[in-house]
């Protein structure tokens, strides 16, 4: 656990931005997120940040010898013990950074995963955290590698003992690695089963991505009745949590409030948290949810896509765009928000806070499952035992004769579970 009682660490936060990089989001709006992402650690306390404009990258020290010593001198009048650079290190420029500073660095994947060590509360959320900070830290035996011997919560990079042997460390981490992919391969395989198990219920899984802070947990509890963690933090909620929800309709649907994602996402991250994420690759409806208040409301967007994307998502699986936030947004802005959302399909805007347009929301998830169905005869032989399970425990099956090569079995479904049957 985490020393609450110990004094903040008083940290500094720069967000690198090169002049001749193209980049679709503004500098300013990239420092606020990671000041947002340094606020989300209770033990920091951020005295100062700033965009620095790089004309070009120095190998050594990120820097230009002039800005190093300005921020030196900074950094000692308001005694900074922390300097969060938003963006990628190279092992050898938070060294020489490090020493020519006298404060310990760390870089943005290295801050997001002290923060998600931070919230991980289930077995499987602590192991793929320590899997991912593992996989991260084995290629920066720079400087000190603290984990086995850490007496708090995250990864010693806030604060920890002292240097220890870079070839002791590597031993140590590969030694650490494969015991906890151990660990995982069991937690992934009983996730497996209850997922298989879930499969028998014909309930609909709908599932709630997007940008972290958008609300996901929010709009989870006000459709659910839960009450999942939520708060005006990034990162406030880490593992997933699933709930079954009755539609105004009478419809039962099983909803999953999965990990908020952000832009440049640590790979290591994204490779850890697979397993937890292959929640929404079963998902027969995913709902987007967007801060619609916010400046980079459409850039956040594009990364939600892009992480769903490499995921493995499928086109085919339905989506809805769900516009929170919407007692953030001005009167004036409303009106038009209102008149882009009526052009588009499947967009709702809402609020999870005060509930405004929910019912409509729920409304059109229900109808999203009232398809129309179609009726089909299949033909499976006798080795296709698992389909003609699927189709019985889906409930679709109409009539059934055995024939001399298998069976003969007329169905009635929806496009829905067609679909998921020419997947089996």
């Amino acid at each position: 656990m985490r020393d609450t009682a110990a004094a903040a660490t008083r940290a500094y936060v720069l967000h690198p931005a090169l002049k001749s990089a193209k980049s679709r989001r503004l500098p300013e709006h990239g420092l606020a997120e990671a000041v947002a992402l340094a606020a989300a650690l209770p033990e920091l306390d951020v005295q100062g940040s700033e965009v620095v404009r790089l004309s070009r990258v120095h190998p050594g020290t990120l820097l230009g010898s002039g800005k190093v010593a300005e921020l030196k001198d900074r950094f000692h009048a308001l005694k900074i013990d922390l300097v969060l650079v938003d963006g990628s290190v190279s092992p050898v420029q938070q060294r020489n950074l490090e020493k020519e500073w006298g404060v310990k660095l760390l870089d943005r994947t290295s801050l997001i995963l002290e923060i998600f060590a931070d919230r991980a509360r289930t077995n499987e959320g602590v192991l793929q955290v320590e899997l991912a900070a593992l996989s991260y830290q084995r290629t920066r035996l720079v400087r000190a590698w603290t984990h086995l011997e850490r007496q708090r919560g995250g990864f010693g990079f806030v604060g920890g003992p002292g240097e220890t042997q870079i070839e002791s460390d590597r031993r140590a981490i590969d030694d650490q690695v494969v015991r906890l992919k151990r660990q995982l391969d069991r937690v992934v395989r009983t996730r497996e089963l209850h997922r298989a198990a879930r499969r028998k219920v014909p309930f609909p899984l709908v599932a709630l991505v997007g940008y972290t802070n958008a609300g996901k947990s929010t709009l989870f509890n006000r459709m659910t009745g839960a009450e999942v963690l939520a708060k005006d933090m990034l990162f406030a909620t880490l593992d997933p949590t699933m709930r079954g929800i009755v539609l105004p309709s009478g419809r039962k649907i099983i909803a999953s409030d999965t990990v908020g994602f952000i832009s440049d996402l640590p790979t290591q991250l994204v490779a850890a948290f697979r397993a937890t994420l292959e929640e929404v690759l079963e998902a027969d409806l995913i709902l987007h949810v967007r801060d619609i208040s916010h400046p980079e409301s459409a850039e956040q967007a594009q990364d939600v896509a892009e992480i769903l994307a490499s995921l493995g998502v499928k086109p085919s699986v339905p989506q809805f765009e769900v516009w929170n936030k919407l007692d953030l947004v001005d009167p004036a802005a409303r009106a038009a928000l209102s008149v882009n959302a009526e052009a588009r399909t499947n967009v709702f805007p809402i609020s999870a806070l005060t509930g405004e347009g929910i019912d409509d929301l729920l409304a059109a998830i229900s109808q999203a499952f009232d398809e129309e169905k179609s009726e089909r005869v299949l033909t499976l032989g006798f080795t296709e035992g698992r389909k003609r399970a699927w189709l019985h425990q889906e409930g679709v099956v109409q009539s059934e004769t055995e024939t001399e090569d298998g069976h003969r079995i007329a169905v009635r479904w929806t496009a829905r579970q067609e679909r998921r049957y020419r997947e089996l």
